[in-house]
Parts: C-alpha cells; sequence; structure tokens
C-alpha cells in the first residue's frame, strides 16, 4: 500500500470511529472475557449490543 493510500485509509478510519477505552481490575475482565469467549462474542460486539440497548434501537 503506498504511504498515501495508508494515510488517507487512517484519515477515513479517524473520522469514521471512535476510540473507547478504560482500565478494569484485571480479574474482573478476565472473567468477562471468559463468558464472552463461551458465548463465543467479541468485546466490539458486545459494546454495540449494549450501546444499542442504551440509545434504545
Amino acid at each position: 500500500m503506498p504511504p498515501e493510500s495508508r494515510a488517507e485509509y487512517f484519515k477515513d478510519r479517524r473520522a469514521k470511529f471512535k476510540s473507547f477505552t478504560v482500565e478494569v481490575e484485571r480479574e474482573k475482565m478476565e472473567a468477562f472475557e471468559r463468558k464472552l469467549q463461551e458465548r463465543q462474542e467479541s468485546k466490539k460486539e458486545w459494546l454495540d449490543k449494549k450501546i444499542d440497548e442504551e440509545l434504545g434501537q
């Protein structure tokens, strides 16, 4: 990928997406990750679903 294309890709990506980062206690997060793994659901999928619920979608 040429540098211009890469730069344009990330510029477009930053315009479309917003990062959400938090720190959680290790044991709690590991238990949560195990639960998601059992459901075969990613953290992103889970968060998207919860945000949709909060927004009433």
